[in-house]
């Protein structure tokens, strides 16, 4: 007898990927068949975002997409499970009713026993249970991304920003004991992992609620012990609880990429205020200073939001300046999303989106031409890159200054076959605004 296939549409960012990976492993423990191919799936889930509208929508419209599969293809079950089924799974059973059941954010370990009961033919809802769920002990299928892989060392937030609706929908801020992290982080050397990127909504926090102090750093030295690993990234540190500690573990251990995503929104302290982030332009730039002296090869990403309620030009010209002048490595940029049932929603002075958007693009344009500016100067240089895959353009893979998904590519050919987790060593020979050109050296791959 055939077992059922479950296809995962998987969106939104990598604590989201994880949460999926949990999801398929629990699928494959209890006899269902994964399958990649969601025309022939019996059962579909829809890993959802639902963090700002744009991700709303994207959600909503891989919901109705899937949704066509019990017309045209093969589907009898169709799931939504995430963050936009936290947060509005009444509204997604009375407006889809193509879907057969809904899973909040700490109900994707029952995603075996949801499907169970939506293949009998019960309407399923779960939620609101972010707080009750063992982030501990979770096993995982580690998907597609070649030797490369995350590794979520906490769950929720406690920081509470004002235009921020993650800790609604992912619950208090909950480190993981770090023997589970460490045991996860073997499993994944022992499977070909090459590369792991640490991730929670705020890795500098780790530690606190568990042993009251942050040990993000112990943490960090613990994971370069283990055999196999080679690249360590530390992503979404932010910079309120960043210490000379764990400046000095990242300048010191070699297998610690020199590469920081720290995300500080605005330089506007005004802005910073109403948005409730707890530093100050002073502080970054502070912190920006220390690290880049400490550490002269790091790079340097961060994210920022503009058209926050209240931005003025003066503002707005005091974050351009500040890009101008930190000169970020990488920065993304993204409109402020006015959000229900976050303090920022009520605030007066809303920005229209024209204006938004005519913000972002400004400084869009003026990273575009940094990133050029730091990318001509590699020109010439030898960097080893992991090796991701091919396409037209030759091989690809990056350098320990790009994180993966989110940054620039190094395209090569290769007289020799690689397969994905392989080093090598480029010399760039092109650069352009974000991804590089480069040939490989003699030097073998690894």
């Amino acid at each position: 007898m055939l077992s059922t296939r479950v296809a995962i549409v998987s969106l939104g960012c990598s604590k989201n990927l994880v949460d999926s990976e949990v999801m398929v492993k629990s699928i494959l423990n209890n006899d269902y068949e994964i399958t990649n191919c969601t025309e022939t799936a019996e059962v579909i889930i829809i890993n959802t975002c639902g963090f700002i509208e744009s991700a709303k929508q994207e959600s909503i419209d891989a919901i109705l997409e899937m949704a066509g599969n019990k017309i045209n293809g093969r589907c009898k079950v169709l799931i939504a499970s995430g963050c936009l089924a936290e947060r509005y799974r009444d509204e997604l059973m009375k407006e889809l009713p193509e879907l057969d059941a809904v899973i909040g954010t700490g109900d994707y370990k029952d995603i075996a026993e949801v499907i169970r009961k939506a293949l009998m033919g019960e309407k399923v809802v779960l939620y609101g249970h972010q707080d009750s769920v063992d982030i501990d002990k979770l096993p995982r299928q580690i998907s597609g991304l070649g030797a490369s892989s995350y590794l979520k060392i906490a769950e929720g937030c406690d920081n509470r920003c004002s235009y921020c609706i993650i800790p609604a929908l992912r619950g208090r801020y909950r480190s993981r004991r770090m023997d589970d992290i460490l045991e996860e982080a073997e499993e994944l050397a022992k499977n070909g992992i090459k590369e792991v990127n640490i991730i929670a909504q705020d890795t500098t926090r780790y530690g606190i609620d568990l042993y009251n102090s942050y040990k993000i750093s112990e943490l960090l030295k613990k994971l370069t012990k283990i055999r196999g690993i080679e690249w360590i990234r530390l992503l979404y540190s932010y910079p309120d609880e960043f210490n000379d500690e764990l400046i000095e573990v990242i300048a010191n251990e070699d297998k610690i990429c020199k590469y920081l995503d720290i995300p500080i929104q605005h330089s506007s302290n005004s802005i910073l205020k109403k948005m409730a982030r707890r530093s100050s332009r002073e502080r970054i730039i502070r912190l920006i200073e220390k690290l880049r002296k400490r550490i002269p090869n790091i790079v340097l990403r961060t994210t920022l939001i503009v058209g926050f309620p209240g931005e003025t030009e003066n503002d707005f010209n005091d974050l351009y300046d500040f890009v101008s002048q930190m000169k970020f490595n990488r920065l993304g940029v993204f409109t402020y999303s006015r959000e229900e049932d976050t303090p920022a929603y009520d605030m007066p002075e809303q920005i229209e989106e024209a204006i938004k958007q005519e913000r972002l693009e400004k400084i869009m344009l003026l990273q575009k031409n940094i990133s050029l500016e730091y990318n001509k100067k590699l020109v010439g240089q030898t960097l080893k890159v992991l090796v991701e895959g091919v396409s037209d353009k030759g091989y690809f893979g990056r350098s320990f200054m790009d994180a993966p998904e989110i940054d620039g590519k190094i395209y090569f050919k290769s007289d020799k076959s690689l397969i994905p987790g392989d080093f090598c060593h480029i010399t760039v020979k092109k650069a352009y605004e974000y991804d590089l050109v480069g040939e490989k050296t003699d030097e073998p791959c690894k």
